[in-house]
């Protein structure tokens, strides 16, 4: 049971993620834009992220790339992947993934052609600008790959001291991913939640050295590109992992033990907790 757990777990925050922005009685008390407020400080339209580049065209990084198109708010997207059949996947995906939300009418589209079309596809890690420049590592979880990205991140814009770099991840510590960055004043964490395009909530993650600009900075990305943004350190699990996983760790336990049915459990959560729905109703999604 707890290997199988542990798989389902992997899928937890984003079903979690899901109701948090979707029930009243689980985020009700405090809408996006509250929090947005209350967390963050607004910075100067003059002084904001205006081009990204996303190194990893896979569904987190094309997800980025998505919403950053949809937004359009940035003056240059690019994505970035090791071959050009990677790419063409990514672009139907894309393609595939606003023409479903647009026929569903979860959000107003537009043209999606016209959206994809801001998006650059490239083999090479070359933005449009590096003017107000992100760069977003959205690689696979494996540690030693990321850590030599930004190494030759660091190297091939060392002449460039404003561009911010950011890994993407949800289980691997942030200071380790960039143990080779020597400009931690400018590197940070952004843990976006899948499928990104129709997720609202982005862990902006302060690793230590990461100073108060380039932390304004991501904040406003996040809401520039349509997103709700919760500030945590560099700690295991960041939020949504850390209280997640141990509460369905316990109901498993509660179930394994025989205290309870797993109905009982999921009644109980609901109904006493004003959770959208119980622990196993959440490994069943």
């Amino acid at each position: 049971m707890s290997k199988l757990l542990i798989r389902q777990t992997l899928r937890l925050p984003q079903i979690l993620a899901t109701n948090l922005t979707k029930s009243g009685q689980f985020s009700g008390h405090i809408t996006g834009h509250q929090l947005l407020i209350r967390g963050f400080s607004q910075t100067s339209p003059m002084n904001r992220i205006e081009n990204v580049l996303i190194i990893g065209s896979g569904l987190m990084g094309s997800g980025i790339a998505q919403s950053c198109a949809t937004t359009n708010r940035f003056k240059s997207i690019t994505l970035q992947d090791i071959s050009e059949d990677q790419l063409s996947k990514a672009k139907t995906r894309i393609t595939q993934s606003l023409t479903n939300i647009k026929e569903k009418k979860k959000a107003n589209i537009g043209d999606v052609n016209e959206v994809v079309s801001r998006i650059t596809l490239s083999t090479e890690r070359k933005p449009q600008s590096e003017d107000n420049l992100l760069i977003i590592e959205a690689i696979p979880e494996l540690l030693e790959p990321k850590q030599r990205i930004f190494k030759e991140l660091c190297e091939s814009f060392k002449d460039n001291k404003s561009v911010i770099f950011v890994t993407n991840t949800s289980s691997l510590p942030c200071y380790e991913i960039g143990k080779y960055v020597d400009c931690k004043d400018r590197f940070g964490g952004l843990h976006f939640f899948n499928p990104v395009p129709l997720m609202k909530l982005v862990e902006i993650v302060k690793v230590q050295g990461t100073n108060e600009q380039t932390f304004e900075l991501l904040q406003q990305f996040v809401k520039d590109a349509d997103k709700v943004g919760v500030a945590c350190k560099d700690t295991p699990g960041f939020i949504v992992n850390r209280l997640l996983v141990p509460y369905m760790q316990e109901a498993v336990r509660l179930l394994e033990r025989g205290d309870a049915t797993a109905r009982d459990i999921d009644t109980a959560m609901k109904l006493g907790a004003g959770y959208p729905m119980g622990p196993f109703e959440l490994m069943g999604k």
